[in-house]
C-alpha cells in the first residue's frame, strides 16, 4: 500500500509541477505582451511627439520669413507645447513667446471674435499689438532657436 501512496504522491507532484510550469509560461507571455504593447505605445508617442516638434519648427520658420503673423504663431506654438504636456518645461527657454501666448491665449478667434462689439475687439486689438511691439525683437530670436529646436532628454 505505501507504494501505491508512493506513485500517487508522484503523480500528484508531476500535476502540479507540470500546472505550475503552464502558469509560469502564461505569466511570461503576458510580461511580454504588456512589454510590446508598452513599446508600441511609447513607439506611437514618440512619432507623435516629433511630428508636432516639426510643426512647432515650421511654424517658427514661417514666422520668420513673415509667412505667419506673430500672434497667430504664438498662439499655434504655445497650443502645440501645451498639447504635448511641454510648456512649463520649455517656457524659460523661450519667455517672451510665453509671455505674448499667456496675454493673448484666451482672446477669442474668428466668429467669436467677430461677435464681440468693435470696442472690445479694438481693446483686445491694442493690447494685443501693444505687447507684439514691446517682445517683437524677442520673439524673433526665439523664432530662430525655434526652427531648429530640439528637445533635450529629461535624464
Amino acid at each position: 500500500m505505501s507504494t501505491a501512496f508512493i506513485i500517487l504522491g508522484g503523480i500528484i507532484l508531476v500535476g502540479l509541477s507540470g500546472y505550475a510550469t503552464y502558469l509560469l509560461l502564461q505569466l511570461k507571455q503576458q510580461r511580454q505582451r504588456q512589454q510590446a504593447e508598452l513599446a508600441e505605445r511609447e513607439a506611437k508617442t514618440n512619432a507623435k511627439r516629433a511630428q508636432v516638434l516639426g510643426d512647432i519648427r515650421y511654424i517658427a520658420t514661417a514666422m520668420l520669413e513673415d509667412r505667419c503673423e506673430m500672434s497667430e504663431g504664438v498662439l499655434r506654438i504655445g497650443r502645440l507645447f501645451e498639447m504635448l504636456s511641454l510648456s512649463e518645461r520649455v517656457a524659460p527657454e523661450f519667455p517672451m513667446l510665453f509671455k505674448h501666448f499667456e496675454l493673448i491665449k484666451a482672446h477669442p478667434i474668428m466668429e467669436a471674435r467677430q461677435a464681440l462689439p468693435k470696442p472690445q475687439r479694438m481693446k483686445l486689438d491694442f493690447v494685443r499689438m501693444k505687447s507684439e511691439a514691446e517682445l517683437a525683437h524677442g520673439i524673433n530670436d526665439e523664432m530662430k532657436k525655434l526652427a531648429h529646436y530640439q528637445l533635450r532628454p529629461t535624464h
